[in-house]
């Protein structure tokens, strides 16, 4: 069951869309790293279906410092790198406290907006394993923040990335700038690009959506986590 719990982040008290799987455990967890409209239905459906393969997953809100009911293209403004490395913190922090969490087992991942968001965690915490899903904004400055991709020497986890050849942000030439910069430093990582495929390209609620690029994504990186969270 997926509910909403309240847990304690570096500026408040911060909402996380949380769901735990039946059994005893202990599983691996999950922080999910939303898109760019918040702990909607399609957060919702990512967390169902990490549940149902035997993750702990939880979505923080890193809208939580701004006003209830904001659009979510004015919120976005006044993210800060800083804060959502606190929050992403705080929040593998509460899952790996969970009675039935597998104590060391923590990865993260998240689409659009929040596959930036999973990149930046992965920088900053020790992570076992990452993912990201078209996570536009990694390589240029995004509101007062300095390109995401200017931490990656902070990462100490593999990395899976899934693209879309048809996307304009993260476009592949975009992907394949953070490509060379994570070879250069020796990072461990695998990016998958779809043909036909642009942004959102998993998002059930999407235009966008392709199915057959979707499923595929979503076989790599659960099998990708079953193995680094093992």
């Amino acid at each position: 069951m997926i509910n909403t719990v309240s847990i304690a982040a570096p500026d408040g008290k911060m909402d996380v869309m949380l769901g735990i799987p039946d059994g005893a455990g202990p599983f691996a967890t999950l922080v999910v790293a939303h898109h760019r409209w918040g702990l909607d239905p399609f957060t919702h459906g990512v967390i169902e279906r990490l549940n149902a393969n035997g993750f702990i997953a939880g979505a923080p809100n890193f809208y939580h410092r701004r006003p209830a009911g904001e659009d979510s293209a004015e919120a976005m403004k006044y993210l800060a790198d800083d804060q959502i490395i606190g929050d992403i913190k705080a929040t593998t922090a509460h899952l790996q406290a969970l009675p039935r969490a597998k104590r060391g087992a923590q990865g993260i991942m998240g689409h659009c907006m929040g596959g930036r968001h999973s990149f930046l965690g992965a920088t900053a915490h020790p992570f076992k394993a990452a993912v990201m899903l078209y996570g536009g904004g990694i390589t240029q400055p995004r509101g007062g923040n300095p390109p995401a991709l200017s931490r990656a020497a902070g990462i100490a986890c593999p990395l899976l990335g899934f693209f879309g050849k048809d996307d304009k942000n993260p476009s592949p030439a975009d992907m394949a700038e953070i490509d060379a910069e994570l070879t250069r430093l020796g990072k461990q990582h695998e990016f998958h690009a779809y043909d036909g495929a642009g942004h959102a390209f998993q998002n059930t609620t999407d235009e966008r959506y392709r199915p057959a690029a979707s499923e595929d994504a979503w076989q790599r990186y659960l099998a990708f986590f079953h193995e680094a969270l093992a």
